[in-house]
Parts: structure tokens; sequence; C-alpha cells
């Protein structure tokens, strides 16, 4: 079982940070996860709030091992094409270290305080569609055309093509049988969600039968999950025995509210028993 860490760049300076990453790589965490939002998800009134991709851009220069990615990208913040030669640019900034996720976005207050439009659920899911499209076939490095439901693409080219090969790591988040799981089964490296032990189960056992349909391994695609650090030692142990008994290959644990310590606290006990 593997192990990252949501860093929640947010309420938080930059130098700190910095420092909050540098340290979770020291602690062997295999990544470092922020989110893709332009205001705070949690606590009171303004705060702190460094976008998601330029972020990542500047951490890859501040890190050396450990692996950056966001849970998740948000299609409607950026066109496919920019998001795919921004992705490129972070692949080689860290030399391969970029974990690629995408979902549909979900948080409209957001985008209405900002002016960024903000379409139909089902409109969303085709801007996500065609952008897996485009980031697949950008990709690739070569000339590529796609008629796209919101996004086309027309002898389109660019370069250098990504460290990683043939991409970096798609990640897919959400648990949406019409549109999220099927988009999984075709695309994703790894697939996250939330739920319980039976929901994660049942919708793990879904995917596979998608994955199938579309002529890939279901074992291609690994299943990651988050785990809350804010609860005691037991109670973590127990949620992560029981997350690596259902096939969850990969756990996200969440920033506590004791900081820093606490991560430091279960980060050589989680190694020591899972990694």
């Amino acid at each position: 079982m593997r192990f990252g860490i949501d860093v929640a760049q947010q309420r938080i300076s930059w130098d700190d940070l910095v420092t909050r990453v540098q340290a979770v790589e020291e602690l062997g965490f295999e990544g470092a996860w922020g989110f893709d939002h332009f205001q705070p998800m949690y606590g009171d009134g303004p705060g702190e709030c460094f976008d998601g991709m330029t972020t990542l851009a500047a951490l890859a220069g501040q890190t050396s091992r450990i692996r950056l990615g966001l849970l998740v990208a948000g299609v409607t913040y950026r066109h496919p094409s920019i998001f795919a030669t921004q992705a490129i640019t972070i692949d080689h900034a860290s030399h391969g270290r970029l974990d690629l996720s995408i979902g549909a976005a979900w948080f409209d207050g957001e985008h209405t305080a900002l002016g960024i439009p903000f379409p139909s659920t089902g409109r969303r899911f085709d801007l996500l569609e065609d952008a897996l499209e485009i980031v697949t076939r950008l990709m690739t490095g070569e000339r590529v055309s796609y008629d796209g439901k919101m996004v086309s693409l027309q002898n389109a080219q660019v370069l250098p093509a990504p460290v990683q090969r043939p991409h970096p790591p798609i990640w897919i988040g959400g648990s949406g049988r019409k549109r999220t799981l099927p988009l999984a089964a075709r695309f994703a490296d790894v697939w996250h969600t939330y739920g319980s032990p039976a929901q994660l189960t049942e919708l793990s056992a879904h995917l596979d039968g998608l994955a199938r349909d579309a002529g890939r391994d279901p074992k291609a695609i690994v299943r990651a999950a988050s785990l809350s650090l804010s609860e005691g030692w037991d109670d973590v142990r127990r949620n992560a025995d029981t997350m690596r008994d259902i096939g969850i290959g990969y756990l996200v644990c969440g920033w506590p509210g004791e900081g820093q310590d606490r991560v430091a606290e279960f980060a050589q006990k989680i190694m020591g028993e899972y990694a």
C-alpha cells in the first residue's frame, strides 16, 4: 500500500507550505497532494489559497523525490489544451513526478464569485470527456485531431512530450455510475473516491466490469481512498487495515488539525506497517 498526504495549500503562507511539503517528503510519503480551488474550502473568513497547477510547478523545484498532484484539477478552470501543456511543463520541471488528476468540478459558488463559467452537470462531464481525450492525444507528441462535444482539436501538436510515457498517471475521482466510472474505466490509472468499505467494494466491482467492457484489465486501475490522521493511532490503523483488505492500494492522508507533529508521529508507524 502507498501513502500520500494532502498538504492543504490554504490558510498558510507560501514558505510554510514549502516547509510542509519538504517535511512530508523527508518523512517518506510518496505523494504531496493539493487541491484545485481559489478560495479556502474550510475555516471561517478570507484566507490564503494558492492556485493548484502553478503551486505544483513551483514545488517541483523545491523537492526532489516526492510525487506531486491535485485532488482533483477542475476541468472548468482551464481550457483542456492549456491544461495539457501545463501538465507537461510540470512533468518536465519535476523530472517525471506529476500525478495528473482531473474531475468535473463542483463548487458553483466559487465559479460565480470569480466569473468563471459553470455549465450544467451534463455539460461539465462532456467537457471532462473531451479533456481526457485531448490530454492523452496531445501527450503523444504527434499531430492529432479530435471532434469533441465541447472542445475539438484540428491538426494540433504540443512539444515536448511528457517525461512519463505515454503520459503522467491519470487519476479520476468520483463515484457516479453514469459518467464518472465509465470514464475511469477508459482512462484512469488510479481511481479515487470516498465512502464506506461496503460502498467502495461495490463501486470497485462495478468499475471492474466497466474496465473489462472497455477492453482493459481491471487490475491496471489502482484504487485509492482517503484516510484521516486526526484520530488516534488505533483508529488510523483499523481504517488502514480495512482499506487494504478491500483492495485499496493508495491512501491519501488528510492533514490533521494538530499539524506537522501529528504527521511525524504517524509517519513512521504507517510506513513501517503498510508501505
